[in-house]
Formats: C-alpha cells, sequence, structure tokens
C-alpha cells in the first residue's frame, strides 16, 4: 500500500490501529459484565456501548450506579467525562477535513484512542486510516465484548472478586501516561487524581468525578499567574537597561576627559 512523501507506509498505520482497536476493544468484556453487576439489563448495557460508546464514561456511570449513587449524579460524572471528546472533535475537524455528510457519523468514533492514533500520524492520509481502522475495529469489538460479558455475567458471579471493574481504567491510564509529556498535564493528572481518591469516601459516588476535573483550570490559572509574573520581570528588566544606541561611559572614559581638560 502507499503513503503520501514524508508519511508512514499505509500498512504500519494500519497495523498500529489495529494495535490499539484490539486491545481496547477486548476491555469491553470488563465493561459488560460491570454493568450487568450494577444492575443494568442486558438490553441497557449493551445499549451504553452502541449509542455513548466512550470507555470512561460508561465505566464511570456504572461504577456510581454500583456504588448506591444516584442516577443522575452518576450520569452527571459521565458526562463530564464524555466532554473531553467535543474538545478532541475540534482538533481532529481540522486534521481530518471530512465532508459534510460523513462528520457526523465519524462523530461517534471521537474518543481517547482514535483521537490519540490520528495525532500521531505524520499526514491527512494517515491520519484518516489511522482514525478509520481504530474507530472501526473498536468500535465493532468493543460492542461484541459488551454483548459476551453482559450475557456471561451470571456465570461469573461476583465481579468485585474478579477485579473486572479495574480494567476500564487500567486501560485508560495506560493509554493516558505516554501523553503526560509536560509538567503541566502531569500536574493536573496528579491533582486530579488526589482529588478523585481522596474525596470518594466523603462524597456521594460520581462527584468525586466532578470535582476532579476542577484540577485543570486550578493548574493553568498557577501556570498562567508564574508566566505573568515572569514577563513583568522580563519586561522591567528592559526598562531599566539603557536605550539603544546609548554610550556607557566607564571610569577609564570619565579620567581620559578629565585628562583632556587639564591640558
Amino acid at each position: 500500500m502507499r503513503s503520501e512523501e514524508g508519511g508512514k507506509p499505509d500498512a504500519a498505520v494500519v497495523r498500529d490501529a489495529l494495535g490499539v482497536g484490539v486491545a481496547v476493544g477486548l476491555s469491553g468484556f470488563a465493561f459488560g459484565v460491570t454493568s450487568a453487576g450494577s444492575g443494568l439489563t442486558l438490553l441497557q448495557t449493551c445499549a451504553l456501548s452502541l449509542l455513548v460508546f466512550t470507555g470512561a464514561s460508561q465505566f464511570a456511570l456504572v461504577g456510581a450506579l454500583a456504588a448506591g449513587g444516584n442516577p443522575l449524579t452518576a450520569a452527571a460524572g459521565a458526562f463530564f467525562l464524555g466532554v473531553r471528546n467535543a474538545f478532541y472533535g475540534l482538533r481532529l475537524s481540522q486534521l481530518l477535513a471530512l465532508p459534510r455528510a460523513v462528520r457526523p457519523f465519524a462523530a461517534q468514533w471521537v474518543i481517547d484512542e482514535t483521537t490519540a492514533v490520528a495525532l500521531s500520524q505524520p499526514t491527512r492520509r494517515s491520519v484518516r486510516i489511522g482514525f478509520t481502522v481504530t474507530g472501526l475495529s473498536l468500535y465493532l469489538l468493543w460492542n461484541l465484548t459488551t454483548l459476551l460479558g453482559a450475557a456471561g455475567a451470571e456465570a461469573i458471579g461476583d465481579t468485585d472478586a474478579w477485579g473486572l471493574d479495574a480494567a476500564g481504567p487500567a486501560v485508560f491510564l495506560a493509554l493516558l501516561a505516554p501523553m503526560l509529556k509536560t509538567t503541566t498535564e502531569r500536574a493536573v493528572a496528579g491533582i486530579a487524581v488526589l482529588l478523585g481518591l481522596g474525596l470518594l469516601p466523603v462524597l456521594p459516588a460520581g462527584v468525586p468525578v466532578l470535582v476532579a476535573a476542577l484540577a485543570a483550570p486550578a493548574v493553568l490559572y498557577v501556570t498562567g499567574r508564574r508566566g505573568t509574573k515572569t514577563a513583568d520581570d522580563v519586561f522591567a528588566g528592559v526598562a531599566n537597561e539603557a536605550p539603544a544606541g546609548a554610550v556607557n561611559e566607564t571610569p577609564a572614559d570619565a579620567q581620559n576627559d578629565l585628562s583632556g581638560e587639564d591640558r
């Protein structure tokens, strides 16, 4: 298969995209089991994967319900987690440049994994291939394994004993960790984890996720304040410098001037 000049071979893009799609798609089994264990029916569980299709939000919803949380609070937590996909879409719309008729269908596949694969590609052709292959393979496999997990939940028994509820978050963290390259990004992730885990014992299920989202604006505010202070210091230093073209007279030059006057 051909590739654009300066881009990756199409076969390499497809291989990488399938690797992500298969690896993450298999965790749909854990979601199906967890969802059934939280009290949702087989139809409800499958509808979540077919229509919502954003793993972290789905796990947040069923996890909050399993913990006895209010359905509205659980839905709110899942919603705010899903909002990130809207920001992914703003970036991907520029990279993919898809026809208007295709965009509503492509929007269903705008998730963490497709975004990560697409953003790692050097050309528009490879971006489109990576996005499409990741989205298609992940969507099909995620929904298939969701069905299998929900249908086989009764045979598995106690899902907490198997720890399957941790599979989804573990996969999400594995994908997220390599993307935390700057100090600001690591600070946001670290504070969000501390807030989420620290508030679990004292707040209703689903609410800690909402509070953890405050980590991003808090860190950005502090970073912005530091940046402003640094800029002010720079401008203050420039203001104290001599004007351009001015000659700084050294003590030796001053002494020569005085000697000239004496002569």
